[in-house]
């Protein structure tokens, strides 16, 4: 067993889960799997935004792995990349998208942005403040 504080392992937990999430709107926008909006179910091919997305699922695969092994530039790639998160869900929701549509992203990035910001996990990973 390595010496991750039990905060490093939730934080690469909940980047995995954000991986999984991200892979699956992937293939959401390769038309492998459908989107699911109330009762209505559809298939949409983008091309560009699978790209997109797909780039973010690796971002987050590598954080988790960097995660894992307590890098210490994790810490900070993960509240840009959270934060980044958040404000695109917002611009989701300004521009004519549902809560349904972004909840689930929404709540866990808010949640590891404030588990990020913590001071324990600042110290695990060496950046707390003197």
């Amino acid at each position: 067993m390595s010496n991750r504080p039990i905060g490093v392992t939730i934080l690469a937990i909940l980047a995995g889960v954000m991986a999984v999430l991200t892979a699956v709107r992937t293939l959401q926008f390769l038309a492998i799997i459908p989107f699911f909006f109330g009762p209505f179910v559809f298939r949409d091919f983008n091309l560009w935004a699978a790209l997109m997305w797909g780039l973010l699922t690796w971002v987050y695969i590598w954080l988790t792995r960097m995660l894992w092994n307590v890098d210490p530039s994790a810490w900070l790639f993960l509240a840009v990349i959270t934060v980044f998160n958040l404000i695109l869900d917002f611009i989701v929701l300004v521009g004519g998208g549902t809560w349904e549509d972004i909840a689930l992203t929404t709540i866990i990035n808010a949640l590891i942005l404030i588990y990020v910001m913590l001071p324990g996990t600042r110290e695990a990973f060496g950046t707390q403040k003197v």
